[in-house]
C-alpha cells in the first residue's frame, strides 16, 4: 500500500469517484441489485479540502464493491518482510508472556524494494500501516520493505487494481423492497380518481343563423361614420355588383353558414334572413324540439335594427316590416332552453350578457314551483347556457372601412383571414400587396400548405393560451367537451385581442381571464410574418410565373425545444409545462412526431400527476389511433406511454379492446419480433405489464388473450437472464390471464406453465421470486378438482416448500399468501393435520411436567398419523415455522392461517375431540409452567452451572408454540419446527426435544493429539455464573415500516390477499429516466451525502498520526464510563459516527453517545427464550449505517434509525441458520459481514459456513467446515473477500478461498493451538495482520502463505477471554479471566495492563472480562466485566 504521509495530488482526488448519477442509474432501480453510491466528479465544488496536505482517501475498503479475480489467483506463495519491533518490554515478572518469533522467509526470496507509483484512484490510508520511520517510501532498518502480509502487496499497491476495487462502493438492503416493505404507497383503490373522460361530452348539432340586416334602412339610433364598415360575411351589401337586396341577403346568409361550417359540418344549420317575431319563435321553438337534450347554436346579428335594450331585449321585425319588435331574454330562454350558445354581433351587447342570469334564475325558482305542484312534470334545463357577445353594454361596434361591419363574426369564423388582415393594418412597414387582394394559398384542412399551417399553429397557440390561463375545469367545459364550442371559444381568444384594439371589450359567459396579452402571440405575429414574407413568391408559382417551395414554419420544432428545456430544468408539479397543447398538435404531423412522442415519454415519466394533465389535455384519443400504425420506430415510444397511462388508469381496458388494440403489445411481446431499440427486453417487459393490467379483472380482456402463443411468449422470458423486470412481469401477466379463468389455466397446464415457473425458485432476485409465487398462487384453484389437478397442485406445493427458508420478508410473505390459498382450498385435509398436531402437542407436554421434564418422552407413533408422509402435514409443519418467522409481518401472516384452521376446527364435527385435547393442553402446559417456576435454577444453569438468559417474565415469545384461540403457546413445538428443516430433511418425521439436545451433550471430540479435555474445546465463558437483576425493564420491539397489525375483533380470513402486482406497479408510476432526487445534486439527500463524505475523510485524516502512537503507548487512559443498566455482551463500534452498539446478556440493544455519554436509544432484538444476541455489526457505515444483530438461534436481524429510540425500525430478519440449535456450551451464531462483496459469512455448531448474499437474499453456498467441531469465530479480507479464516472449538484455524468449490473451499489448516479459538481477526488496513488467540492465552501470527504461525504471544497465563484486533493500528488486546484487559504491539510488545472500573457501590474486581472492542480509526477501546453494568472506554 501507499505510504500515509505520501502527498497525493489533486486531481486523483476528482477522480476518486465517478459521476453520481451516472453510478446510480441503473442499479437502484434494478430488481435485485444493491444501491451503488458514487459522486460527481469535481467534488472540490461541493466540499472544500480542509488543508493542504495529503488528500484523506475514502473509508475501509469493506465498503466498496470489489471485483472477482480469476479462480486461478488463489493464495499466493511470494515472500514477505517482517515488520520492525519497537515499544517497551514487559515488565520483569509479568505474564505479558514468552514472545516466540520466527521469520518463516529467507532474505534472498524477498523482493527488491522499489518505489511504488501512485495509484490512479487512491483509498483510504486507514487501510494501512506503515511503520514508524518509513516516509515516502524511504528504507527503514536497512533493505527492510514495508509490505502487506499474505502476499496481497503487489495487488493492493496497484494502480489499476485499486482503481477496480474503489470506483464505486454498493449499500445493501436499502433497496425499495427493504423502505417499503413490499407495501404499496397508495393501493389500487385509494389512487384520486381524476375525470379526464368526457363523459358529460355534448354535440352542437343544431344551428339557426339570425341575420337582421335590413339592407337599405338604417336602425334609427344608429349613426354611421362616413366612410363606414360595410363588409357582413366578407360581402359588401351596398356593391352594385352583388345586385338586389333579397339576393344580397341570401350571399350573406350563405357565406355565414359556409363560415360555420369550417367550424363542424355536422351540425344542422338553418339561416334566418330578417326573420319576423312569429318566425324567430317559431325556428327557435323548433330548434329545442329537434336537438332534444343536444346543444343549440343561436347566432344573432342584429346591425339593423336598434340596439338592445337595457333589460337585454332583442329586436326583430314584424311581417311586413314597418316595425321593430323586441324580444325578451325570458321568451328566447323560453324557447330554446338549455343546452345552448349564443352568439351577438350587435352593439351594446353586454346588456344580454349581463342580464342573461337573471331570467335563468326566474326560470329555475318557476321549475321549483312546477315540481312542488307536481313531481313528476317535465320541466325545461335552463342552466347550461353558453354565451359569447361582441363588447360591452355601452360599446359600439368598429366603423373602422378597413374591417368588416360583423368583425366579431369574423373573428369567431375566419379566424385566419381576419387575422392576416389585423396583422397588415398593425404593422408598421410598408407592404406592396394591399390588404383587399392578398390571399393565403392552400386548404385549412391541409396542414402542409401554407393556409392550413397558419391554421394549425393557430388552434395550437389558442388551446395553449387556454390551457395556461383558464382553470382546468373550465377549460375541460369549453374546449374539449363539444368541437363547435372549443372553435368558437378557441376564435373568441382572437377576437379579445383585435376588437380590444379598436376599442371594444368582447363578453363571455362564463367569463374568461384576460388572454389578449399572452407571449404566444407573439408567436402567432412571427408565423403570419414568416407567411407574408413568402406570400409574393407563392402567388407567382400558383400563377406559373416561377418555381417556388413554401419553407413550413419553424414554430413547432422551436416549442419541442422549449419543451425539452422544461424537460431538463427540474420539472415538478406545481409548475406544469406551458407547451403541451403544442405537443399534442405535434402528433398530427407525421415529421414532428417521433420527437413529439419521445418528449411526451419524457414527460409522463415524471409521475402520476404528468400522466393526469397529458390526459386531460386530450392525448389519449391520439395514442390510441396510433395503435394502427405499423411504423417500427414507434414502437419502443409508444410502449414507454401506454404503460405510463395504465400504470395510473386501469380504466383504459375498453379502449384497448377496441379495434384489438391489445394485439399492438402482445406482438412486440413475442421474442421473435423485432423491436429497434437496444434494451429491447425492457420494453418487452413494458408490454407484459400492460398485457397484465388489461387482464386484470376484466374478463372480456382474458378472453382476447387466450393464445397459447402469449403464453409460450411469457414462459421464453422466464429465462431472460438479462432483465429481471422482464422476469418478473411475464410472471405477474401469467397471474392476471389465468386468475379465475379455468381455460386460461389448462392452456397453462399444456404449456407446462407450473413447473417452468417453478424453476425461478432460486432466481437471483428476490421481485422475480415473488412474482412467481405470485402467478402460482392465482394459478391454484381449478374449480373441477380432479385427480390430476390435485397432483399438479401439491407438486407446486412441495416444490416452493424450501422457499420457507427464503431471506427476502417479500418472498416469505407471498409464499404465505400461496400457502394460504392452498389451505383454503385443501381446508378438510388441514383439520386432519392440525388436530394430529394437537396430539402430538399433548403428547410432548405431557413428558415435560416437572418431574419427568428432563427424561426423554416416549416415542410418538407418526405413523398412525393420517397426515403422515402426506404434503399436506409438511406444509402445516411450513406453516406452524413462519408463524414464529422473526419477521412480524410474516409472523402476523402465518399466525391468521394458524389460527384461522384452529378456528374451523374448534366449530367442525371434530370440535369435540378437538375440544378435548384442547383442554388437556392447556392443563398440561399451566403444569409445564408452574414447574419452570418451581425449578428456576436447574432451568438456568441446565446442569452445568451456565445461566441461559430469559426473556422479561410478561413478554409472550413467538417461537414459544403455535396454538391460539386461548391456547399459550407453548416450546416443544417450536423447538420441532426448527429441526423439521422445512419438511426436508431427515428428521422431518420426528421433532427432537428442545430441553436437550442429545447431539450437543455427549460428543467428545476427536483432535489430531487424541481425546482432548472436554475443558478446552469449550467457551471460555462456560463456568460463568452471572448475577441475575432483579429488575429488568422490557424494551420496545421494532417494528417494519408500513406494519398494520391485524384486527383482533374480526376473525381470521383466509386466503391472504397480496399487496404485491400493486406494489410492483408503482415501478411503472415513478420516474425511471432520470436519477432519483437523492441522486441528483443539489438535493437533500445529496447534500447531505457529500457531507458525511468530507466528514468521513476528515475523520481519517485525523486519526493518521494516532495509530502509530497506539502502537507505543500504554492503553491505561480511562476516558468515560458509561453505565448500561443491563449486563454488556457484545459491543460494536461506528467507524464515523460517535455511537457504539451494545448488546446485554438478554435480547437488549443500546445505542451510546461515547462522545456526550449519552444514551440514544434502547430496544429489544425480539428473542425467543433461551437465545442470545451473538453478533452486532453495522453496516453501509460510508452512508446511512444499518445495524445487523446474529442471534443464537440463527436469526440475522437488520435495523434503521438504530439511534433513536420512536423510530427505530427492522428493515429485514430472517433465519440464516434454520438448522442452528441452541445448547449448554455452544459458539452460538458466528457472523462475518463482508461490505466490498455483500455477503454475510454464517456459522457456529453446524458443520457448513454459509454464506448469504445481500443483494439476492439468498444463500450462495454452504462451504463444507470439514471438523466436527463448532465453528467458533469468523474473519475475512475485507478488500478483494475472497478469503475468510475460521477458528474452531477443537483449537484449529482453517483457511477458505469462495472462488473454489463449497467441497474443496478449504485451502488451509493450522493446527498449533490446543484449546477453543476465542477470535480470529484480519485487519481491514495496515498490514493485514492475521491474528488468533485460544483460551489458554496463547496468540498466534499468520501468513497465509505459510504451512505454520510466524509469531507466537504468550498473552496471558489466564484463560483468554477475549480478543480485540484495531482494524488499522498494530495493536491488539485480550481480556482475562482475572479482570485485566492486555494490550500489545503485533510484533509481540507488550504495552499495558487495565483493569475496568465497575460500581463504585458494588465493585468486583475479579470479575471476568466478557467484551472488548476496538474503535476501528480512533485509539478508543471499550470493554465491559461480567455482574458489571458498566463500560469502560480506554484510550492511550
Amino acid at each position: 500500500m501507499i505510504d500515509p504521509n505520501f502527498n497525493l495530488d489533486r486531481t486523483a482526488q476528482a477522480q476518486r469517484y465517478p459521476n453520481m448519477a451516472q453510478g446510480a442509474g441503473g442499479s437502484q432501480r434494478g430488481p435485485g441489485k444493491s444501491v451503488r453510491v458514487t459522486f460527481g466528479p469535481q467534488v472540490d465544488e461541493y466540499i472544500p479540502s480542509s488543508n493542504n496536505t495529503s488528500t484523506p482517501l475514502s473509508a475501509s475498503e469493506s465498503d466498496r464493491q470489489r471485483p472477482q479475480k480469476s479462480d486461478g489467483d488463489q493464495l499466493q506463495s511470494n515472500g514477505r518482510s517482517n515488520c520492525a519491533s519497537n515499544g517497551a518490554q514487559a515488565p520483569s515478572g509479568s505474564d505479558g508472556g514468552a514472545v516466540s518469533w520466527r521469520n518463516p522467509v529467507s532474505p534472498s526470496l524477498r523482493a527488491p524494494r522499489k518505489i511504488r507509483p501512485t495509484p490512479a484512484l487512491v483509498r483510504a490510508k486507514s487501510e494501512h500501516y506503515t511503520p514508524p520511520g518509513v516516509e515516502n517510501g524511504a528504507a527503514h532498518d536497512g533493505d527492510e520493505d514495508f509490505q502487506l502480509r499474505h502476499g496481497w502487496h503487489e495487488d493492493y499497491t496497484s494502480g489499476d487494481y485499486l482503481k477496480s476495487l474503489t470506483s464505486t462502493f454498493f449499500m445493501y438492503f436499502t433497496e425499495k423492497r427493504h423502505e417499503t416493505g413490499g407495501i404499496p404507497k397508495d393501493p389500487a383503490g385509494s389512487w384520486p380518481s381524476q375525470d379526464w373522460r368526457m363523459r358529460d361530452r355534448l354535440k352542437t348539432v343544431s344551428a339557426a343563423l339570425a341575420i337582421c340586416l335590413n339592407i337599405g334602412v338604417d336602425p334609427p339610433d344608429i349613426v354611421k361614420t362616413n366612410p363606414t364598415a360595410k363588409l357582413e360575411c366578407w360581402v359588401d351589401p351596398t356593391s352594385t355588383t352583388t345586385g338586389a337586396q333579397n339576393k344580397v341577403m341570401e350571399q350573406i346568409g350563405k357565406k355565414l353558414q359556409e363560415q360555420y361550417e369550417t367550424l363542424s359540418l355536422r351540425t344542422r344549420y338553418k339561416q334566418y334572413l330578417d326573420p319576423a317575431v312569429e318566425e324567430t319563435k317559431k325556428f327557435c321553438i323548433s330548434l329545442r324540439r329537434n336537438a332534444k337534450d343536444e346543444r343549440v347554436l343561436f347566432h344573432y346579428n342584429g346591425h339593423g335594427v336598434p340596439l338592445p335594450t337595457q333589460s337585454g331585449e332583442l329586436w326583430v321585425f314584424n311581417k311586413n316590416y314597418t316595425q321593430y319588435i323586441p324580444i325578451s331574454l325570458y321568451d328566447l330562454q323560453t324557447w330554446l332552453a338549455g343546452p345552448s350558445l349564443f352568439v351577438f354581433d350587435v352593439s351594446h351587447a353586454g346588456n344580454i350578457v349581463h342580464n342573461f342570469s337573471t331570467f335563468v334564475e326566474k326560470h329555475e325558482k318557476e321549475n321549483i314551483e312546477i315540481r312542488k305542484r307536481d313531481p313528476n312534470a317535465a320541466i325545461q334545463n335552463y342552466g347550461d347556457c353558453i354565451l359569447l357577445a361582441a363588447c360591452e353594454r355601452t360599446e359600439t361596434l368598429p366603423t373602422n372601412p378597413d374591417l368588416p361591419a360583423d368583425l366579431f363574426t369574423c373573428c369567431l369564423t375566419t379566424p385566419i383571414e381576419i387575422a392576416l388582415r389585423f396583422f397588415v393594418l398593425q404593422n408598421p412597414l410598408h407592404t406592396n400587396i394591399s390588404i383587399d387582394e392578398f390571399r393565403v394559398p392552400g386548404r385549412l384542412q391541409d396542414r402542409r400548405s401554407p393556409l392550413g399551417e397558419l391554421n394549425w399553429i393557430f388552434t395550437a397557440i389558442t388551446d395553449t393560451i387556454a390551457w395556461n390561463t383558464l382553470p382546468r375545469p373550465l377549460f375541460k367545459k369549453l374546449f374539449r367537451q363539444d368541437l363547435m364550442v372549443a372553435a368558437l371559444f378557441r376564435n373568441f381568444l382572437l377576437a379579445e385581442r383585435i376588437m380590444r384594439a379598436h376599442e371594444c371589450h368582447p363578453v363571455s359567459s362564463p367569463k374568461l381571464p384576460e388572454t389578449h396579452n399572452h407571449p404566444l402571440w407573439q408567436s402567432w405575429d412571427l408565423a403570419i410574418e414568416m407567411v407574408l414574407a413568402q406570400l409574393p413568391a407563392l402567388i407567382e408559382h400558383e400563377e406559373g410565373k416561377r418555381h417556388y417551395e413554401y419553407q413550413h414554419s419553424s414554430f413547432f420544432a422551436e416549442q419541442l425545444t422549449a419543451f425539452e428545456v422544461y424537460l431538463a430544468s427540474g420539472p415538478t408539479e406545481k409548475n406544469p409545462p406551458d407547451q403541451l397543447p403544442i405537443v399534442l398538435q405535434v402528433l398530427l404531423s407525421q415529421a414532428h412526431r417521433l420527437r413529439a412522442l419521445i418528449q411526451l415519454s419524457k414527460f409522463l415519466d415524471l409521475g402520476p400527476w404528468a400522466v393526469h394533465l397529458a390526459l386531460s389535455i386530450g392525448i389519449f384519443p391520439y395514442v390510441v389511433k396510433l395503435l394502427q400504425s405499423t411504423a417500427q420506430e414507434l414502437k419502443p415510444v409508444m410502449v414507454f406511454i401506454w404503460a405510463r397511462i395504465m400504470a395510473v388508469d386501469h380504466t383504459v381496458q375498453n379502449d384497448l379492446l377496441k379495434d384489438n388494440g391489445i394485439h399492438y403489445f402482445i406482438t412486440i411481446l413475442n421474442p421473435a419480433s423485432p423491436i429497434p431499440i437496444e434494451n429491447a427486453s425492457e420494453h418487452r417487459a413494458m408490454c407484459a405489464f400492460i398485457v397484465a393490467i388489461f387482464c386484470k379483472n376484466y374478463p372480456q380482456g382474458q378472453n382476447v388473450c387466450l393464445a397459447p402463443e402469449l403464453f409460450e411468449a411469457c414462459l421464453t422470458h422466464l429465462m431472460d437472464a438479462e432483465n429481471p423486470l422482464l422476469r418478473q412481469w411475464s410472471c405477474l401477466c401469467l397471474s392476471m390471464l389465468w386468475l379465475d379463468f379455468p381455460e386460461a389455466k389448462w392452456v397453462g397446464i399444456r404449456c407446462s406453465a407450473p413447473p417452468r415457473l417453478c424453476e425461478l425458485a432460486l432466481d437471483p432476485v428476490p421481485e422475480v421470486r415473488a412474482a412467481m409465487l405470485y402467478a402460482l398462487t392465482s394459478f391454484i384453484g381449478i374449480p373441477d378438482l380432479t385427480d390430476q389437478v390435485a397432483q399438479i397442485e401439491e407438486s407446486i406445493a412441495l416444490t416452493v416448500m424450501p422457499m420457507g427458508s427464503d431471506g427476502s420478508v417479500l418472498v416469505r410473505k407471498e409464499l404465505l399468501v400461496f400457502l394460504s390459498t392452498f389451505v383454503k382450498r385443501y381446508q378438510n385435509k388441514f383439520l386432519v393435520v392440525a388436530y394430529e398436531q394437537m396430539l402430538e402437542e399433548r403428547h410432548f407436554l405431557s413428558h415435560q411436567t416437572p418431574t419427568n421434564k428432563n427424561d426423554q418422552p416416549a416415542p410418538f407413533q407418526y405413523e398412525n398419523r393420517v397426515s403422515h408422509d402426506t404434503v399436506f402435514g409438511t406444509i402445516w409443519k411450513l406453516v406452524l415455522m413462519l408463524s414464529v418467522d422473526p419477521h412480524p409481518e410474516v409472523a402476523q401472516d402465518g399466525d391468521t392461517i394458524v389460527d384461522y384452521i384452529h378456528k374451523s376446527l374448534l366449530e367442525s364435527p371434530m370440535r369435540g375431540l378437538a375440544q378435548a385435547a384442547k383442554d388437556d393442553i392447556l392443563k398440561l402446559h399451566g403444569r409445564v409452567q408452574v414447574g419452570k417456576l418451581r425449578h428456576v435454577e436447574l432451568d438456568d444453569l441446565n446442569g452445568t452451572g451456565q445461566r441461559t438468559p430469559q426473556a422479561p417474565s410478561n413478554m409472550t415469545s413467538k417461537s414459544e408454540g403455535y396454538l391460539s384461540l386461548g391456547l399459550r403457546k407453548t416450546a416443544s413445538v417450536a423447538a420441532s419446527w426448527k429441526n423439521l428443516a422445512f419438511g426436508l430433511s431427515s428428521t422431518a418425521g420426528r421433532p427432537a426435544s428442545p430441553m436437550k439436545p442429545l447431539a450437543m451433550t455427549s460428543r467428545v471430540p476427536i483432535t489430531p493429539r487424541g481425546r482432548a479435555p472436554a475443558e478446552w474445546t469449550r467457551p471460555p465463558e462456560v463456568n460463568d455464573q452471572p448475577v441475575t437483576s432483579g429488575s429488568y425493564r422490557k424494551a420496545r420491539i421494532p417494528l417494519s415500516r408500513g406494519f398494520r397489525p391485524r384486527d383482533v375483533k374480526t376473525g381470521p380470513v383466509i386466503p391472504l390477499k397480496s399487496d404485491f402486482l400493486d406494489w410492483s406497479t408503482e415501478y411503472f408510476r415513478e420516474p425511471q429516466m432520470k436519477p432519483n432526487e437523492s441522486d441528483e445534486p443539489g438535493s437533500a439527500d445529496y447534500n447531505e451525502r457529500l457531507w458525511r463524505r468530507g466528514r468521513n475523510e476528515k475523520i481519517i485524516a485525523e486519526t493518521q498520526p494516532l495509530k502509530e502512537k497506539a502502537g507505543t503507548s500504554k492503553w491505561d487512559i480511562s476516558t468515560s464510563l458509561l453505565n448500561n443498566q443491563t449486563q454488556p455482551v457484545k459491543m460494536c463500534f461506528h467507524q464515523f459516527e460517535d455511537y457504539v452498539a451494545v448488546a446485554d446478556d438478554r435480547d437488549t440493544v443500546c445505542i451510546w453517545d461515547w462522545q456526550s455519554h449519552s444514551r440514544l436509544s434502547r430496544f429489544s432484538n425480539g428473542n425467543p427464550i433461551g437465545s442470545k444476541i451473538n453478533e452486532i455489526r453495522f453496516i453501509n457505515e460510508d452512508d446511512q449505517a444499518l445495524l445487523m444483530t446474529g442471534s443464537s438461534d440463527g436469526v440475522l436481524k437488520l435495523f434503521r434509525k438504530y439511534e433513536s429510540e420512536s423510530d427505530v425500525e427492522i428493515v429485514t430478519a430472517f433465519r440464516a441458520l434454520p438448522d442452528l440449535v441452541p445448547s449448554n456450551r455452544n459458539a452460538g451464531l458466528v457472523l462475518d459481514w463482508q461490505q466490498g462483496q455483500g455477503k454475510a459469512l454464517i456459522a457456529g455448531d453446524i458443520k457448513v459456513i454459509r454464506v448469504w448474499n445481500a443483494a439476492t437474499e439468498i444463500f450462495s453456498n454452504d462451504i463444507s467446515a470439514r471438523s466436527g467441531s463448532c465453528i467458533t469465530s469468523l474473519t475475512s479480507d475485507q478488500v478483494a473477500g475472497h478469503i475468510f479464516v475460521a477458528g474452531f472449538g477443537d483449537g484449529a484455524v482453517r483457511v477458505f478461498d469462495q472462488r473454489l468449490k463449497p467441497t474443496t473451499a478449504m485451502v488451509k489448516v493450522w493446527r498449533e493451538h490446543k484449546q477453543w479459538i476465542t477470535n480470529t481477526h484480519i485487519q481491514r488496513g495496515g498490514v493485514r495482520e492475521l491474528i488468533s488467540g485460544s483460551r489458554n492465552g496463547e496468540v498466534r501470527l499468520w501468513d497465509l502463505r505459510m504451512d505454520s504461525s510466524i509469531g507466537t504471544i504468550r498473552a496471558t497465563k489466564d484463560t483468554l477471554r477475549t480478543l480485540s484486533v484495531h482494524e488499522h493500528a498494530p495493536v491488539f488486546a485480550i481480556g482475562t479471566n482475572r479482570h485485566e484487559v492486555k494490550t500489545f504491539n503485533t510484533d509481540g510488545t507488550y504495552l499495558s495492563t487495565y483493569e475496568p472500573h465497575g460500581s463504585f457501590l458494588h465493585p468486583n474486581r475479579s470479575s471476568p472480562i466478557v467484551n472488548a472492542a476496538f474503535h476501528p480509526h480512533r485509539a478508543i477501546l471499550a470493554c465491559a466485566a461480567l455482574n458489571d453494568n458498566h463500560i469502560n472506554f480506554v484510550s492511550c
